[in-house]
């Protein structure tokens, strides 16, 4: 009997994602760093570390979690000790990239409205301190997952495999886990960014009535570069969060539906549509780690030189390595 759509669909989504996000993130991590696209020091910051938790989602998530583990069932990343410790990993890596972009959200509102505010927090050492805080915090956070998987088999005197265990999610400890950790994931950052945007284009808004209002009592020529930039803002902060959203719904419905279980070892049949609905969440998921390269790309001009710039790199060394050996 052959294998299923969705299996047939997993093992050829997740190569192609790795294959295509590795290298995105990767050089968004070099061009950001490089400080040539226009952007002040906080915002790259944050920047960087959203870039580089996608980065490790594509590593752990998707090539140790989904290709690795998935393709070679008997190898070391089976055992027990080391598959529960990945999948411990890949709800760090994920956690992390989803409060990375909660905290963007945040100093974006700051930055447009409160001014006073501003200059105290809105800066490379608050966004430093915000950045290195949010992974000691998730790592906490994600301990009881320990216990939340259980030996699947014992062979030999080893332990293989992982599997949901029913004792700690029939538990009261393992129910308000479940929830917070959907709330921790999803909702709550969900309220988050959905707040923030709306203060930060609120305050847009009013902001570009008022001045539009000032720039026609002087009679100045209709073009403006500051509202330009804040449309530009808006255009960029929707964009990210809107996405961001549609990715992860499908995944947070299946994740209160099925609870824990959405590993690479359920036990249902694979053509359940309990099943399918979960692959599905994940599929999206993972999407949104390949998300921001894209975003950028498309929305900021300065981005795209510079990535033209380093794609076209070492072409220029090797170009200029030859002439030197001529």
């Amino acid at each position: 009997m052959g294998k299923s759509v969705i299996l047939l669909v997993k093992e050829i989504y997740y190569p192609v994602l790795a294959i295509f996000g590795f290298p995105a993130n990767l050089l968004t991590i070099v061009i950001l760093s490089r400080g040539n696209c226009g952007l002040s020091k906080c915002i790259s910051v944050y920047m960087v570390a959203m870039a580089t938790a996608d980065l490790f989602v594509i590593m752990i998530n998707v090539m140790v979690y989904y290709i690795f583990s998935y393709h070679f069932p008997l190898s070391f990343l089976s055992y027990t000790p080391v598959c529960r410790t990945i999948i411990y990993m890949t709800g760090v890596t994920l956690d992390s990239s989803v409060w990375f972009t909660v905290s963007f959200t945040f100093d974006r509102c700051v930055a447009i409205c409160c001014q006073k505010f501003k200059t105290k927090y809105c800066t490379k050492r608050a966004a430093t301190t915000v950045v290195a805080t949010v992974p000691i915090l998730v790592l906490l956070k994600g301990i009881p997952v320990l216990f939340a998987y259980e030996t699947q088999q014992i062979i030999n005197k080893v332990q293989w495999g992982c599997r949901s265990s029913v004792a700690f999610l029939s538990s009261s400890l393992g129910i308000t886990y479940v929830w917070f950790h959907s709330a921790w994931v999803v909702w709550i950052p969900f309220t988050l960014i959905v707040v923030f945007h709306t203060l930060t284009v609120r305050r847009i808004l009013v902001a570009n009535r008022a001045r539009t209002g000032l720039r026609g009592q002087r009679s100045e020529d209709p073009s403006d570069s500051e509202m330009e930039n804040r449309r530009k803002s808006i255009i960029l902060l929707f964009t990210i969060s809107i996405v961001f959203i549609l990715l992860w719904l499908t995944n947070v419905i299946t994740l209160v539906t099925t609870r824990l279980s959405n590993t690479i070892y359920y036990q249902g049949k694979d053509t359940d549509p309990a099943y399918i609905a979960t692959e599905t969440g994940a599929f999206l998921k993972l999407l949104s780690c390949f998300q921001n390269p894209c975003i950028y790309a498309a929305t900021q001009s300065k981005f795209r030189e510079e990535l033209k710039n380093v794609v076209k790199y070492p072409w220029k060394l090797m170009l200029g390595l030859g002439k030197m050996r001529v």
